[in-house]
């Protein structure tokens, strides 16, 4: 719940028009273009930080790869709901903006592979509906080509809400054709009359679930205890003398 706050004020600031200047490199060395701006360089810092603390806490991988599962999933949400709800993040240079930092997410997972597991599929949708603002000559492209192969995992109302709210501002070009339009509309009446959700955002429920039996399948016995140092402040205390026993200390 706190690394999930932690990424949402991250995600929130990324997902908006504004943009920075400034260049650096993170700490897997790779170089931060100028284009890249503060909100994204903050997200990769924080997302660094979490995993060195855990590394040195012992943390299993498994928990390990669902705390990072779950952060992934956050940031899709926020994202992508910010880009449906406010028509400013909905253009194209936004989407330049957007697809840069994800690009940079991607480069730090496969950095951190070992223990960010499958997170990067968390991130589909908010990908696919960058894909669709900075694809070139939306006009031509067909209903099927952006539901079969460009969009495959957004629903009608999303396409046809990305559709109708986008935007140029850098080059002036337009946004899918009339009859695309046209169709993605009658198939969402068709949905209406079949009961099916017309709603557009994603539910901000990012957890993800795991049993006991998971966290008890995860190789716990690997830690060395005899490597984990005590806090000073329960070392020193004689109620957690136990501590120092269990690890193989002398008890002085």
């Amino acid at each position: 719940g706190a690394a999930g706050g932690t990424g949402a004020g991250g995600a929130g600031g990324a997902g908006g028009s504004l943009k920075s200047s400034g260049a650096m490199s993170n700490s897997h060395g790779y170089h931060l273009g100028p284009q890249l701006g503060t909100h994204w360089r903050t997200i990769l810092d924080c997302l660094d930080t979490l995993l060195v603390v855990m590394k040195a806490n012992h943390v299993p991988v498994f928990l390990v790869r669902k705390f990072f599962t779950q952060i992934f999933c956050f940031i899709n949400v926020q994202l992508f709901n910010a880009l449906l709800l406010r028509r400013e993040c909905c253009s194209f240079s936004n989407g330049e903006y957007i697809k840069t930092g994800l690009a940079e997410l991607e480069n730090w997972l496969i950095e951190a592979k070992d223990y960010t597991g499958s997170a990067w599929e968390e991130l589909r949708y908010i990908r696919q509906a960058v894909q669709l603002l900075v694809i070139h000559q939306k006009p031509k492209k067909t209903l099927n080509e952006i539901t079969l192969e460009l969009c495959p995992v957004l629903s009608i109302q999303q396409l046809y809400r990305i559709s109708t709210m986008y935007w140029d501002d850098k080059y002036g070009t337009e946004t899918v054709s009339q009859e695309v339009l046209v169709a993605m509309k009658e198939l969402m009446m068709k949905d209406q009359n079949t009961n099916m959700s017309n709603s557009f955002l994603l539910d901000d429920d990012s957890s993800i679930h795991f049993t006991i039996d998971d966290i008890s399948g995860t190789a716990l016995s690997q830690i060395d205890l005899n490597a984990v140092q005590v806090p000073e402040h329960l070392a020193s205390n004689p109620a957690f003398h136990f501590l120092l026993m269990s690890i193989g200390s002398d008890i002085k």
